[in-house]
């Protein structure tokens, strides 16, 4: 290419770097943003998004969440943008550097979630059973999460219907929650859910081996954009020493 060429081809792609991580960095900006309200008002956040957000909320501390993430993606956003517009070859490493350890980090959870899917599974019981065994009954919101889950999946308890086995639950009503029973033929015995029904781990494991076509090509568009803005990242800094 003619010298020209070259460096309509730079001015190019680095408009569409700053472009690129500008979205980025708004996008961290709004997370980081919603996530200090959550933890500042999260009545008010409930009241606006309703019951699923307060679901939510009392299952995953998503304040903290969209806090990390947030600030992630701000740290991002701005080392690619403000790199790429002062031709910085020291912010293009260190975006390239923060995104390859992003990129590292998702392949390895990747991997152990694929190959330790039964310690997963062991640290899951070893968590959630505990809680269930005493909130669920206790708690309407955790109740009614379970009651949803249990439903829509068509599953009994964690990793099955022995997960309510002792549970205040058990104890108060003497039988187990009633979407256990729901997916019965209509004169199977009650008792007979643990049979009938899985857990809804195991479900939900199900679930995602079946739609894991979907599941795998949002992870390779995830994984082909973080490699290219790497690719882009060094492309700028190669050509910074040639202007």
């Amino acid at each position: 290419l003619s010298p020209g060429a070259k460096m309509g081809c730079f001015t190019f792609i680095k408009v569409m770097m700053i472009l690129f991580n500008l979205v980025i960095f708004l996008s961290g900006g709004t997370l980081l943003g919603v996530g200090i309200w959550v933890k500042v008002d999260g009545q008010s956040f409930v009241s606006i998004f309703g019951t699923l957000s307060s679901s939510v909320l009392q299952v995953v501390n998503v304040s903290y969440v969209l806090i990390v993430i947030g600030s992630i993606l701000l740290v991002i956003g701005f080392l690619g943008c403000y790199g790429a517009q002062k031709e910085s070859k020291c912010l293009l490493m260190m975006f390239f550097s923060v995104v390859l350890i992003i990129f590292i980090a998702e392949v390895a959870v990747a991997v152990v979630a694929l190959v330790y899917t039964s310690l997963a599974e062991s640290l899951l019981t070893a968590v959630v059973t505990p809680v269930l065994k005493e909130k669920y009954g206790v708690d309407n919101t955790f109740t009614h999460i379970w009651n949803v889950t249990m439903r829509e999946v068509h599953c009994c308890g964690l990793n099955n219907y022995t997960d309510f086995n002792k549970s205040y639950w058990y104890e108060t009503y003497g039988t187990y929650p009633e979407p256990c029973f729901a997916a019965l033929p209509p004169l199977a015995h009650p008792h007979l859910c643990g049979c009938l029904l899985q857990g809804c781990f195991g479900q939900i494991l199900e679930e995602i081996r079946t739609n894991a076509a979907v599941a795998g090509g949002v992870a390779a568009g995830i994984a082909a954009l973080e490699i290219a803005a790497m690719a882009v990242s060094m492309y700028l800094y190669c050509r910074l020493d040639e202007k």
